[in-house]
């Protein structure tokens, strides 16, 4: 299962991006899927998850200025970052709790893109 990222860059604080992560592979069902970022000296922290029921998840710092969706049928999920501020910039890693054909459940990680938020 390979989980591709993309969408990040430099924008300007107050600005927006899209993020967009497919995964793809042996895939019979994905449960789980989600945002995390790590910054420079910082442990990875969660953003927000989305169930595939479409439960969703928000750390606190992000409520009401971060939107996270999937799409079942293009097994992508996205992350709409609106208001960004400095302290968004990170690089944003996409996860998913995946059932794959070889058999059981397990998490993937995509390689992370990069959001830079320039004051």
């Amino acid at each position: 299962v390979q989980l591709q990222a993309s969408g990040g860059g430099l924008v300007q604080a107050g600005g927006s991006l899209r993020l967009s992560c497919a995964a793809s592979g042996n895939i019979v069902s994905i449960n789980t899927m989600g945002w995390y970022r790590q910054a420079p000296g910082k442990q990875r922290e969660l953003v927000a998850l989305v169930t595939s029921g479409g439960t969703t998840h928000y750390a606190d710092s992000v409520k009401g200025r971060f939107t996270i969706s999937r799409d079942n049928a293009k097994n992508t999920v996205y992350l709409q970052m609106n208001s960004l501020k400095p302290e968004d910039t990170a690089v944003y890693y996409c996860n998913a709790y995946v059932v794959t054909v070889v058999g059981g459940l397990r998490g993937y990680w995509g390689k992370g893109t990069q959001v830079t938020v320039s004051s």
